[in-house]
C-alpha cells in the first residue's frame, strides 16, 4: 500500500474571513463605494480647477438656479454651491476622522490599562469616567471649545507673523484644532468602557496566563497579547463614532460655535440654508441629502463590520 503526502491546507484568517462576511452583506460593502466616492469628491475634485473657490463672493449673481457655470448654483452671497458643499464635507469629515482617533487612542489606553490591572486601581479610575460622565457633554464642548481657542488664536498669529507659515492655512486649521481637542476631550469616555469590558475578558483567557508564566511584562502582555485582540469591537465601535462626531460638529456650527466665516462645513451650509427654506429650499435640501448619507454609510458599514468581526451577533 502506497503512502501518499498529506498537504496540509492553510486556513482562513479572522480578517479574510471578516472581509468574506463583509462583502456578503450588500448594504454595507455599498455603504464603504460611497464613503470612498464622498472621500475622493470633497478631498481630491476640488483640486482641479473647474471648481470655484468656495470663498468668493459675487453680489451681483445671488441665489442663481443650477447652470453650466455653477453646476448647483450660488448661495445668498454669490458663492459655488459645490464649492462650498465640498469644502465643508472635508471639514466635516476631518472633525470626525481626527477627533474619533484621539478617543479611541485615549480611551483604549485607559481602559485597557484599567481592565487589566484591576482591584482598586480600576475602581478609581472608572470612577472618574463616570463622573466625566455626568458632565452634560454639549455644553462641556463648548465652555472648552471657547476657552482654548483664545490660545489657538495667539499661537496662529505666532505662526504666521513669526514663522511665516501660510495665512490661508494656518486660519483653516485654527477653527478646526479647538474642535479636535475639546470633542475627544470628553468622546474618549465611552471607549474606556469598552476597552476596560474587553481587558477584562481578554486576560482571563488561556494565552495571557501562559505570557504570565512565562514571565513576560505588563507592557508586552498588553501590546501584544490584550489590546491585538481588543481590535474587533474597536473598529466597529470607531466606524460608529465618527457619524457622531460629526453630528457634533454640524450642531455646533449650527449654533454659530464651530467653525467661523469664511470657512464652511456641513453644519454651517445646514445654518445657512434653513434661513431661506421657504424661498430657495435647495440652499438646505442639498447639504442636507449629502450629509444624510454620509451618516447612514457610516452607520450601516459599521453594522456590518459588526457582524463580519462578531458572527455570533449577524442577524442571519
Amino acid at each position: 500500500m502506497s503512502s501518499q503526502s498529506i498537504t496540509p491546507s492553510s486556513g482562513n484568517s479572522l480578517w479574510s474571513d471578516a472581509w468574506y462576511r463583509l462583502r456578503q452583506n450588500h448594504m454595507a460593502t455599498a455603504s464603504l463605494l460611497v464613503l470612498i466616492l464622498i472621500g475622493i469628491s470633497c478631498f481630491i475634485i476640488p483640486l482641479f480647477s473647474f471648481i470655484k473657490d468656495p470663498n468668493t463672493q459675487n453680489l451681483s449673481n445671488t441665489f442663481q438656479s443650477p447652470d453650466a457655470t455653477h453646476w448647483l448654483g450660488t448661495d445668498q452671497v454669490g458663492r459655488d454651491l459645490l464649492a462650498r458643499l465640498l469644502l465643508g464635507g472635508q471639514i466635516s469629515i476631518l472633525v470626525g476622522l481626527v477627533a474619533t482617533t484621539l478617543s479611541v487612542i485615549m480611551g483604549v489606553c485607559y481602559g485597557a490599562i484599567a481592565g487589566y490591572v484591576g482591584g482598586k486601581i480600576d475602581s478609581l479610575m472608572m470612577r472618574f469616567v463616570d463622573v466625566l460622565y455626568g458632565l452634560p457633554f454639549l455644553i462641556v464642548i463648548i465652555l472648552f471649545s471657547l476657552l482654548i481657542s483664545g490660545h489657538i488664536e495667539v499661537l496662529s498669529t505666532q505662526l504666521i507673523d513669526d514663522w511665516g507659515w501660510n495665512k490661508k492655512l494656518v486660519e483653516k486649521f485654527a477653527d478646526l484644532v479647538p474642535l479636535f481637542i475639546a470633542i475627544s476631550a470628553l468622546g474618549w469616555l465611552t471607549m474606556a468602557r469598552i476597552a476596560r469590558a474587553q481587558a477584562i475578558s481578554i486576560k482571563n483567557q488561556e494565552f495571557v496566563e501562559a505570557a504570565i508564566s512565562l514571565g513576560l511584562s505588563h507592557k508586552n502582555i498588553l501590546t501584544r497579547h490584550i489590546l491585538p485582540n481588543m481590535l474587533g469591537p474597536i473598529i466597529v465601535y470607531t466606524t460608529l463614532t465618527v457619524p457622531a462626531f460629526i453630528l457634533t460638529e454640524a450642531t455646533l456650527s449650527y449654533l454659530g460655535l464651530g467653525i467661523e466665516a469664511p470657512n464652511s462645513s456641513w453644519g454651517i451650509l445646514l445654518k445657512e440654508g434653513s434661513n431661506y427654506m421657504e424661498t430657495y429650499p435647495r440652499l438646505l435640501i442639498i447639504p442636507s441629502i449629502v450629509f444624510s448619507i454620509t451618516l447612514f454609510a457610516l452607520n450601516f458599514l459599521g453594522d456590518g463590520l459588526r457582524d463580519a468581526l462578531d458572527p455570533k451577533a449577524s442577524k442571519d
